[in-house]
Formats: structure tokens, C-alpha cells, sequence
């Protein structure tokens, strides 16, 4: 590349923001620094799940130029005050995008929800293409929690800000394919469409066995059975069957219940916690550099997912446990992502919602599991991460699609059952070849 371009990032979390979205934005800009391109990243300068956690105005995080946003973050306490802190970073993050210099292209995903539409703002003043990273689907996760009515004012609103970024970006990365399938629904994009997983943070998730991990150590869980749920406490990811799964088994003093995180269902963990439940343990986010003794503290990590958020949310957590090689219990539907990769890979157990007996009987017989069995089935689960869902793999090929998309060039990828031709970098179309045929 003759002259280094600028690739203008919008998200209103990152780093050291613990929220998986700006984790994953940050691996993405740092690798495309890495190919040459000048990274500018737009963001909060406050804590997204926390407000009163400050970050720097401004500064380099490997390589890549972060400029924070005053005012643009007030927590997640109501709905109200949610829109406040999007509405502020929004304006802030057009006046200072529309302004930066040797703009090549935009990437943007889905936080704020709103924050595509800014970024065709920005695109079609400055004439530059755009690489959309649908992360969740609004309307469609609003609409199916309850939160607004299919056909109202917001909905149509929302569905209008969707056919404008989907149309006008080059390349929209799915996270699996019944989001895709969604993607599609909504307008007519033929061969745009590119389905890649979210890749687990592996340089932060060595396995780290139980007799060495300091975290079971200073939690008092040595000699205990860890179930953990680790990451957002999201309505979208109910937790009230594995919550109901404890009071249960409340007599099997070897049986813990971690929950770590943050969000608006940890209250029903607290709630529990406050009635008397003494096998459930809660904690915040645990800061990044400790999190492979916290996931490594598990002995089966719990993943859940909506019956009617399937393609609008993705699961990102099963990733990190899998790459600490625990096995994965997943309460949710049938056909799904997680589902999946079960029936693929057999790395684990599945419940319905509200199956309480058949969530005890998993954990009992995970419980029961020798020490070797239970590892074995955990190093499966590693194993399927390093070959197939790696942050190499999946970084590599997003940033490929991203690259093709800002060069100006025609990216098409998706599922081969949709039979669309790739026409991506071939290092891109190997990589997500191999993924989509893992997962299908």
C-alpha cells in the first residue's frame, strides 16, 4: 500500500471496556494494522456495563489510534438514560468522523444500534465504502423480549436504519447462519452476506488445572464441582432453569453455582443469592488478564440463548470455555448455533428452557464424570476451537472480508446451501469455507 489510508471504527464500547464487542473490535483493528492500514477507532470514554470506570481521551493501543467520546455513557440503569449516552456518542461520532483524514472506509458493528446509520452518513458524504458486523439484530431482539410491538413507530424506524446499512455496505459479517438467514430477509443483498463466528481471546485463556488456579484457591472451591455462567446476564439469555437447577440441588454441598458478570438478569442471581441460596456464588467481570483462572475455575460452563432470540443474538461465550477446554452445558432451542456445534462436535449437554429436571440430571451426570472422561471431553472442546474457530482463522478472514471491502472490490461470501459464488481474497474463502462446512 503506497500511502496508508484510514479505516474509521465506531463502537461505542472497547477496550479495556470488558465488553465482548469491543474485545472483538480491537483484535480486528490491531490485525489490520498490522497490514498497513491507519486504524482510527471512535468510542466511549466511559465504561459501558459500569460509568463510573473512565478511560483515556486519547491513545495508541497496539498501533491502533483510540479517540474516546466525553459524555457518551451513562450505564444501563433505564432505557432512557441508554438512549441518552447513544444519542450524545452518535452526534459526536458523525462531527468527528465526517472529519478524518485519508478516510478509506468505515467498519461498524452494532453498538449503539443506531450507530449504522450514522456510519452511511459519514460513507456517503465522504464517498467511502462501509464493512458492517452485525453482532445482534434490532428491531428483532426488542421485539421478541417485549420490549416494543412488531409494526410500531420504532420498529418500522429500526427496520428502515437496517435496509440503509444493508444495502449500502459492501461486505455484512453474520456470526452464524440463522442470522444470516435474518440479514436476508429484511432486503435483497445477494452475495454479501459472510458468515464467521466471533473468535475466542486464546492469548488470554490458557488452561489452567485446578490444583495450580489461584482463583479456586481464593474462592474456596477446591474439592467443589464449578457450574459457571461467565459473561453478560442479558434477558435474551434467560438463566432461570439453571437458577431453579441450583435451589435443587441445594443438598449436594460438592455442586457450586458461579455466576460471573454483569447485566440486567443478574438480579435474578442476587435475588437468589438474598432468598438463602448458599450453592450460588456471584462476581463482577473479572478484569482480562485474569480471565483464564476464572474460566479455567470451572468444571462445565453454562450457555444460554432465548427460544425466540435464535439468529437475532449470538452466543459468544461458548467460544472462551471451549478454548479453556471445559465441556459446555447449553440450555436453549433446537435447531441453533450452539445446538450445532453439540450434535457436531458432542462437546457437551442441552436442555430446553424450563426443563429444570433434565438441568439437574446434565449436572449430576457432569458431576459424575471421572476426572479423566470430564477431560477428554473438555480437550475435545479445545481441540475444535484451535482447528476450527480460532482467533487466527476467524480474525484473519474478517479482516480479509474487511480489506476487500474498503479496496473497493466485490466480496461475496455466505453458507454454501444459499449457493452464492465467493469471490473473496482466497486466504478469506479457504477460511470461511472451512469454518461454514464445521458448523453446517
Amino acid at each position: 500500500m503506497a500511502a496508508r489510508k484510514t479505516i474509521l471504527l465506531l463502537s461505542q464500547v472497547y477496550v479495556p471496556d470488558p465488553a465482548s464487542v469491543g474485545q472483538h473490535f480491537h483484535d480486528a483493528a490491531a490485525e489490520l494494522v498490522k497490514r498497513g492500514w491507519r486504524v482510527r477507532v471512535l468510542a466511549s470514554a466511559r465504561g459501558y456495563d459500569d460509568p463510573t470506570r473512565r478511560y483515556p481521551l486519547r491513545e495508541t493501543l497496539d498501533g491502533v489510534d483510540v479517540r474516546r467520546l466525553p459524555f457518551s455513557s451513562f450505564g444501563k440503569r433505564s432505557i432512557p438514560i441508554r438512549l441518552l449516552g447513544q444519542s450524545l456518542f452518535l452526534a459526536q461520532a458523525f462531527m468527528r468522523g465526517l472529519f478524518t483524514p485519508g478516510l478509506a472506509g468505515v467498519l461498524v458493528s452494532t453498538s449503539p444500534p443506531m450507530c449504522s446509520i450514522i456510519a452511511v452518513l459519514i460513507a456517503t458524504i465522504r464517498r467511502q465504502p462501509i464493512a458492517y458486523w452485525a453482532m445482534d439484530i434490532n428491531p428483532d431482539q426488542m421485539v421478541a423480549l417485549g420490549k416494543i410491538r412488531e409494526g410500531s413507530l420504532a420498529a418500522r424506524v429500526f427496520n428502515w436504519i437496517n435496509r440503509r446499512i444493508l444495502t449500502r455496505a459492501k461486505v455484512i459479517v453474520a456470526l452464524d447462519r440463522f442470522m444470516a438467514d435474518r440479514l436476508r430477509a429484511k432486503c435483497d443483498i445477494p452475495g454479501k452476506v459472510c458468515v464467521l463466528p466471533p473468535w475466542p481471546h486464546e492469548e488470554a485463556l490458557d488452561l489452567v488445572e485446578h490444583a495450580d488456579n489461584p482463583f479456586r484457591k481464593a474462592h474456596g472451591l477446591d474439592g467443589k464441582f464449578v457450574v459457571m455462567y461467565s459473561g453478560n446476564h442479558s434477558p435474551a439469555n434467560p438463566i432461570d432453569t439453571v437458577i431453579e437447577a441450583a435451589s435443587r440441588l441445594h443438598e449436594r454441598s460438592d455442586i457450586v453455582f458461579m455466576f460471573i458478570g454483569g447485566g440486567l438478569a443478574k438480579r435474578e442471581v442476587e435475588q437468589a443469592i438474598a432468598a438463602g441460596a448458599s450453592n450460588i456464588r456471584s462476581l463482577p467481570y473479572q478484569p482480562m488478564d485474569q480471565l483464564r483462572y476464572s474460566l479455567s475455575a470451572a468444571d462445565a460452563h453454562v450457555v444460554t440463548i432465548g427460544d425466540g432470540v435464535v439468529g437475532i443474538v449470538h452466543p459468544c461465550k461458548v467460544y472462551g470455555a471451549m478454548a479453556v477446554a471445559r465441556p459446555i452445558l447449553f440450555v436453549g432451542p433446537a435447531p441453533s448455533h450452539v445446538a450445532d456445534l453439540l450434535d457436531k462436535h458432542n462437546v457437551g449437554w442441552r436442555v430446553e428452557h424450563g426443563d429444570v429436571e433434565g438441568a439437574v440430571m446434565a449436572i449430576e451426570a457432569a458431576a459424575a464424570l471421572t476426572d479423566s472422561d470430564r477431560r477428554k471431553l473438555g480437550l475435545h472442546a479445545c481441540q475444535t476451537v484451535a482447528e476450527f474457530l480460532s482467533k487466527p482463522v476467524l480474525c484473519g478472514a474478517f479482516c480479509d472480508a474487511a480489506e476487500e471491502a474498503f479496496q473497493l472490490r466485490s466480496v461475496k461470501s455466505s453458507s454454501s446451501q444459499h449457493g452464492d459464488e465467493q469471490e473473496m481474497s482466497r486466504a478469506a474463502a479457504q477460511s470461511v469455507q472451512r469454518t461454514q462446512m464445521e458448523l453446517q
